[in-house]
């Protein structure tokens, strides 16, 4: 029976990855997988932006970065991700891969070090979708 969850959760999204994962073991051998994350805090002490990553297979993938616009331009960014790639190094890790839009950083990625390996164009409509990777290990 297949049947269609809209508001899917941390339950289904765990009951889907587990045969996705025994078998993806099974092909290459156990990964270690887990989240990472570093943090901007705004002068309050609340979370303005930050990164958000995921390990698994000697590789780090940055899901999101984000910095709320009056902290941009001031070299943060560019600090998370160096942040981001030591700790990749210090977990073992072999390279960082993430993805992007053209309305958003790939200039900023590729001044970093990192190169485009896939294109997705009209994603979304009129624009396109880039990931890139760098290898640090």
């Amino acid at each position: 029976m297949i049947e269609t969850i809209s508001a899917p959760g941390e339950e289904e999204l765990a009951a889907i990855l587990a045969p996705l994962a025994a078998h993806n073991d099974a092909a290459t051998g156990a990964t270690e997988r887990h989240k990472l994350a570093l943090v901007i805090r705004d002068h309050a002490g609340a979370i303005a932006g930050g990164l958000w990553a995921e390990v698994g297979y000697r590789w780090l993938f940055v899901k999101y970065l984000a910095l709320p616009p009056e902290a941009r331009g001031r070299g943060l960014g560019r600090a998370l991700m160096r942040g981001a790639e030591e700790e990749a190094l210090r977990l073992g890790c072999i390279g960082v891969w993430l993805d992007t839009f053209s309305f958003q950083a790939r200039g900023f990625y590729e001044k970093l070090g990192y190169g485009v390996f896939g294109r997705i164009d009209d994603f979304p409509p009129g624009e396109a979708r880039f990931f890139l990777s760098k290898r640090i290990g």
